[in-house]
C-alpha cells in the first residue's frame, strides 16, 4: 500500500455552467491535460477524475464534472453525474465566468445541506481588465458573501490562493484524524486476524479493509499473527498469552466467537468499517428492525464494489439466506452496487450497505443521511450478520 487508495483521499469537485473553465482548472492543478477544452459548451460529459497530491492538503482526488446546466436527455444525464458527484465530495471549487450566479447559488445550497464547503473561483481572470476584474469580484462578494478567488488557468495566477482557500475551508476536515480501531487497542497489544481469503479479491492481494488494518496496527505497534479460519486454533496455541483483540471476517463471526479465548475481545473488519465510514450508532440501532420484518417487505443490499458476483457472495446470496432464515418471512430483495443507490428510498423497510472501504467516508454518510432523513433504519453487513449471529452485544465496536 505505497500509494494512498482513493477512498482514503479528499474528493474536491469541480463545478460549475458548461464552457466556465473548469477542465483547464483541472489541468492547471493537476499539471496535465487530462480534460479536454474547448469553446464548445458541453465538452465535458462524463466526470474525469485524478489522484494527486496537494500541499498542504495531502492526497486529494480532483473531479472535473459536466456544467449543471446542460440540456436535453443526455444533458439531464450528465446533470445526474455531476448530482452524484456532490455526494461524495468533500469540497466543491464553483468555477463562475461571469456574475450571473443563480445556478450556482442554487447548487451551492445543495452543497450546504450535504455539509460541503464550497470554494468560489471566478475563472478566466486574465480575460478582463484590472478594473473589470474588481468590479466582478465585487458582484460575486455581494450575492455570496464570500469573496471568489480569481484563477487564470492560462497563466497559473490564483492557483496558491485558490489551494489555501481549500485548506482554509477544509481545516476540520483535514485535522479530524479517524482511525479504523479508535482506541480498541495501544502499544504492545496482540492481535490476532482471522481472514479467509475471499474469492472475490484479486488473486495474491488482500482485500482493501485486511491490508489498512494490518497497516494501522503496524503504526501503533501492535503485535500481529494472521491466519485463516481452520489454522485459528493452532495460532492461539503457538501465542505465550492469549491475544487482546480478534479480528475478523464477518462471515465466520458465529466459528471464531466460538473458538475463542474467553478474556479475548472480538471484533470484525466490516464492524470496524461501520465505524471508520458511517455512523456506528445508527447501523446498531437500525439492526434491530430485523426482528420486526413481515412478510412483503423490501430490503436495499447495496455494495460499493462493481465485482462480477461470483458463487456465495455474502452480499447477494449469504445475507439474503440468513435473513429469510431468521425472519421465517418473504422478503422482496434489492440489490445495487458501484455509484447507484436510489433516492427515494421511503419504500424499504432496511439498507443494508457493505463495509464502504471503495467509498470515502463523505460518501458513505451521504448515504446515511438520505436514509435516516426518509425514517429508513440502514445498516451495515458486520453488524447484520453480528445480530443475527446473536453476538451484537458481544463485540467490540
Amino acid at each position: 500500500m505505497n500509494e494512498t487508495p482513493a477512498s482514503e483521499r479528499i474528493h474536491i469537485a469541480i463545478a460549475g455552467k458548461r464552457n466556465s473553465g473548469k477542465s483547464s482548472l483541472l489541468n492547471m492543478m493537476t499539471g496535465q491535460r487530462l480534460a479536454i477544452v474547448s469553446d464548445v459548451p458541453g465538452t465535458t460529459t462524463d466526470p474525469v477524475s485524478k489522484a494527486i497530491e496537494i500541499n498542504p492538503l495531502g492526497p486529494c482526488v480532483l473531479i472535473d464534472t459536466a456544467g449543471f446546466d446542460d440540456d436535453g436527455t443526455l444533458g439531464e444525464d450528465r446533470v445526474g453525474q455531476t448530482r452524484k458527484i456532490f455526494g461524495k465530495a468533500d469540497a466543491v471549487i464553483m468555477v463562475c465566468s461571469d456574475t450571473d450566479i443563480a445556478q450556482e447559488m442554487q447548487w451551492k445550497k445543495m452543497a450546504d445541506d450535504k455539509g460541503i464547503p464550497t470554494v468560489w473561483v471566478l475563472g478566466k481572470s486574465d480575460a478582463y481588465t484590472a478594473d473589470e476584474l474588481e468590479k466582478m469580484i465585487r458582484i460575486m462578494t455581494e450575492k455570496t458573501g464570500e469573496r471568489p478567488v480569481p484563477v487564470s488557468a492560462l497563466t497559473g495566477k490564483g492557483q496558491d490562493k485558490l489551494t489555501a482557500a481549500l485548506q482554509e475551508k477544509l481545516g476540520s476536515k483535514m485535522q479530524a484524524e479517524r482511525t479504523i480501531l479508535g482506541n480498541m487497542v495501544k502499544e504492545g497489544d496482540a492481535v490476532l486476524l482471522v481472514m479467509p481469503q475471499d474469492k472475490q479479491a484479486p488473486k495474491g492481494r488482500l482485500i482493501l479493509p485486511q491490508a489498512q488494518t494490518i497497516r494501522e496496527l503496524l503504526e501503533r505497534k501492535c503485535i500481529i499473527t494472521c491466519c485463516v479460519p481452520e489454522s485459528m486454533s493452532e495460532a492461539i496455541g503457538k501465542l505465550s498469552a492469549a491475544p487482546d483483540l480478534i479480528i475478523t471476517d464477518s462471515q465466520v463471526f458465529d466459528l471464531v466467537y466460538g473458538n475463542k479465548p474467553a478474556e479475548s475481545r472480538i471484533t470484525s473488519f466490516s464492524v470496524l468499517f461501520a465505524r471508520y465510514k458511517g455512523d456506528i450508532d445508527y447501523f446498531v440501532k437500525s439492526a434491530e428492525k430485523i426482528k420486526e420484518l413481515k412478510d412483503g417487505d423490501r430490503i436495499l443490499i447495496a455494495e460499493a464494489c462493481t465485482h462480477a458476483p461470483l458463487s456465495e457472495d455474502i452480499g447477494r446470496e449469504k445475507i439474503p439466506m440468513m435473513l429469510r432464515k431468521k425472519s421465517g418471512c418473504r422478503l422482496d430483495i434489492d440489490i445495487v452496487s458501484g455509484s447507484d443507490f436510489p433516492d427515494d428510498l421511503s419504500g424499504y423497510a432496511l439498507v443494508i450497505h457493505c463495509g464502504g472501504c471503495m467509498f470515502n467516508r463523505q460518501h458513505i454518510m451521504n448515504r446515511v443521511e438520505r436514509a435516516r432523513s426518509q425514517g429508513v433504519p440502514m445498516t451495515n453487513y458486520g453488524i447484520t450478520i453480528a445480530f443475527l449471529r446473536q453476538i451484537l452485544d458481544k463485540i467490540e465496536y
